[in-house]
């Protein structure tokens, strides 16, 4: 008997703990509306950087470094992927890419609040969504409870793995940047 009420406590305390982070996660996501980022992605083997500003909710503008000077915008409906060398642009709604979930602070919150972390290399905490037959991983900083990228696949199915750096909260930015771009 004795052994189960340690193991209870032990069980209770290692829940707590991670209840506890996973308030903080949330509470630090429920203070940010505007977010700001350096970021390093890959998506097939290709790696690609450069900087990006989200407003939630569903509002992103990332300006990519490199060759192709690629320009993603989102205005809550729809996504638009411009190349500046290229001279074109595709436009996506929204709603079939795995952003619309990730640019969705309440829907992010409401997930997380049900779900478990794992922990990784303990340093970071992840959670596993499966939404429309989609897996989306989200990682946080276990010491300041901050996101720092995630993990999706595009409509190709290509995996995409998006580490964010340089992070900055609520800063006062131009909503002129999420008009969509026109061809040029």
């Amino acid at each position: 008997m004795f052994k189960f009420i340690i193991i209870f406590f032990m069980l209770s305390f290692y829940s707590a703990s991670y209840s506890s982070a996973k308030d903080k996660i949330i509470s630090q996501m429920r203070l940010t509306n505007v977010l700001s980022f350096n970021f390093v992605q890959t998506i097939d083997k290709k790696i690609e950087n450069g900087t990006c500003i989200i407003k939630y909710p569903k509002k992103i503008f990332c300006e990519y470094n490199g060759f192709n000077k690629k320009t993603i915008v989102s205005n809550g409906k729809s996504l638009v992927i411009k190349s500046e060398n290229r001279g074109n642009y595709y436009i996506y709604p929204l709603n079939k890419t795995p952003l619309e979930l990730l640019l969705d602070k309440k829907y992010l919150i409401s997930k997380i609040n049900i779900l478990e972390p794992r922990e990784i290399d303990n340093n970071f905490l992840a959670f596993k969504i499966f939404e429309n037959n989609s897996e989306i991983n989200i990682f946080f900083d276990k010491k300041n409870f901050n996101l720092v990228g995630w993990q999706t696949e595009d409509i190709y199915k290509n995996l995409i793995i998006t580490f964010i750096s340089s992070t900055m909260i609520n800063q006062k930015i131009n909503d002129k940047i999420f008009i969509l771009p026109k061809n040029d």
